[in-house]
Order: structure tokens, then C-alpha cells, then sequence
């Protein structure tokens, strides 16, 4: 007894066509009809009445047929599991992270991955944001951390850091003198943000539009450290999340912004979700940014 007649079996009782079940399993249906009566052989049964006008299963299919499909799922889980290990042995898997990320977490989930499954060979891939979703859904990355205001249609998303928006100054700003910072309070002064194709962009953009402002951007740059080294300066406020701000507290005063509610999300994304290693790199993740501010709980 062999699973391709196991296969051809199950799909004629389904079918209740040998036509169909043929073109089902693409061969032919001669094919299809000589590995069935070759089954009956060897079970000493008939399992198609072949009297009526469609496949009819006699008893003996009937009883039959419920083993087969057992056998069929199971043969197919020993694939699975076997296609899991050798994926986690031997493979690739590509990772993007969002321009400038200087996220210890992350660095840890990539180190605790690269030691549980040494056979896994990481590229790492640094982008925008943007560039990075549109690699997950061409194929081309595995899995990315990426900035967004919204998790990415049409990927799987795992939020790890939900944070406001906030205004940070050098002492001395003006904005640094008042309890809360409004949007409009922003407009006044030059800013200095990420650029257009980021997520802490994307959230800051929307939430001016939503009011109808149109801030002066007077510098951008990708990286945390490079905002708020040009704020400390006194060349612009600086946008950034909470997280990130709170890195230079000991040069700029930080004010969260009231009216900004739609926070900003740092969150890994994928596509390919029977991938056995990108599975793996998530529990990584989730495990290495639990206690990082504004993760998610």
C-alpha cells in the first residue's frame, strides 16, 4: 500500500469522479483508476461501486476512507516537522531594521537566535522603514523591524513599542517652560525630525494634517542621536518618540505632545508565517523588548 494510493483514493470518494480525482492529482485518469483497483487487490475489497453514474463508495470505502485521510495528515505533518528542523539547521534568513537603530533588544534577539540555531546564516539589512515593508512583501526580507503609524496592510505584525510623540528642547526653550506642548505650540518654532518614508515621520505628519498645520521642517535626519544632537544645539525642536528622547535627558527637556494621540509603533513584520525561523526570531523578540520602555504588555 503506497500514500499516492491512499491520495488517489481520498480524492475519487471526494471527487465522486475518477475524471475529476484525475485532474485533481493531475494524471490521468487510467492512472488514477489502475492504483485504486491495485489498492482493492491488496485489501481484497472493492471500495467504488462502479454501477452508478457517479464514484460510489461501498461499505468497505466507507470504512476505509476516514483511516486515509488519517494517514494522509499524518504523513504530511512528518513532512512538516522534518521541513521545520532542517529549516532551523540550515538556512537564511534575511532581517531589515529601520536606518540608524541603535535597539539593544533587538541586537539580543538576533544574538539569542544566532545560538540557539548556529546553522541559520542572518543577513542584516539596513532601510527606511517604507523600503523595508515593501522587501517583506516582495519576498525579499524575512522579517523587518520597522517604524509605522498604523501596523502594514496585507503583512503579520507583532507591536513591540507603542510611544507618543514628543517635543524635546534644550533648557532655556520656551517650549521647556510649559507643562504640556500642543501641535500648534510646535508651528512656531523650526523642527528638526526623521525623514519622509519613517514611522515617527508618518505619525507626525498625519496628526498635523488632521488639524490642517503645516510645521516647518528646518533639518531631518535618520538617526535618534543626530535629532536631538541638533536640537541640543538649538537649531530646531525635536520630534521624536519617548523612548528616544529619554536617551538625552540630560541635554534636552522632553514634553509629551497632548494632541498627537496616534502613537508611534516599532514593531517586527512578516510575511511567510510557516517560516520556521522567522516563528523562531519572534519569540527571540518578544522575549528581548519586554522590559524596554513603551513596550507593549
Amino acid at each position: 500500500m503506497e500514500l499516492r494510493q491512499l491520495e488517489y483514493f481520498v480524492a475519487v470518494a471526494e471527487e465522486r469522479s475518477f475524471t475529476r480525482a484525475a485532474e485533481r492529482v493531475h494524471i490521468s485518469q487510467s492512472g488514477v483508476s489502475a492504483q485504486i483497483r491495485r489498492l482493492e487487490r491488496e485489501l481484497g475489497a472493492e471500495l467504488f461501486d462502479r454501477s452508478a453514474r457517479s464514484a460510489t463508495l461501498t461499505v468497505a470505502g466507507k470504512a476505509a476512507l476516514g483511516h486515509a485521510r488519517t494517514a494522509l495528515a499524518a504523513a504530511g505533518a512528518v513532512g512538516r516537522a522534518v521541513d521545520e528542523v532542517t529549516g532551523l539547521v540550515r538556512g537564511r534568513l534575511t532581517v531589515g531594521m529601520v536606518v540608524g537603530c541603535t535597539l539593544t533588544p533587538l541586537f539580543d534577539a538576533l544574538a539569542a537566535f544566532h545560538e540557539a540555531h548556529p546553522g541559520v546564516e542572518i543577513s542584516l539589512l539596513e532601510d527606511r522603514s517604507d523600503r523595508l515593508v515593501e522587501g517583506v512583501r516582495a519576498g525579499a526580507v524575512d522579517v523587518a523591524l520597522v517604524g509605522a503609524a498604523a501596523a502594514p496592510e496585507g503583512l503579520d505584525a507583532l507591536t513591540l513599542v507603542s510611544e507618543r510623540l514628543v517635543a524635546a528642547v534644550p533648557a532655556g526653550h520656551p517650549l521647556a517652560e510649559q507643562p504640556e506642548v500642543t501641535l500648534r505650540d510646535l508651528m512656531a518654532h523650526p523642527i528638526v525630525c526623521m525623514p519622509p518614508g519613517t514611522g515617527l515621520r508618518a505619525v507626525f505628519d498625519r496628526a498635523c494634517a488632521a488639524q490642517g498645520l503645516q510645521p516647518v521642517i528646518a533639518l531631518q535626519a535618520g538617526a535618534a542621536d543626530a535629532i536631538a544632537g541638533l536640537a541640543a544645539r538649538g537649531l530646531g525642536v525635536a520630534v521624536l518618540s519617548d523612548s528616544m528622547a529619554a536617551d538625552h535627558r540630560d541635554r534636552l527637556t522632553a514634553r509629551t505632545v497632548v494632541d498627537a494621540v496616534t502613537p508611534a509603533l516599532l514593531a517586527l513584520v512578516w510575511r511567510n508565517a510557516d517560516n520556521p525561523a522567522v516563528r523562531e526570531l519572534l519569540v527571540h523578540g518578544r522575549r528581548a523588548f519586554a522590559g524596554f520602555p513603551g513596550a507593549r504588555r
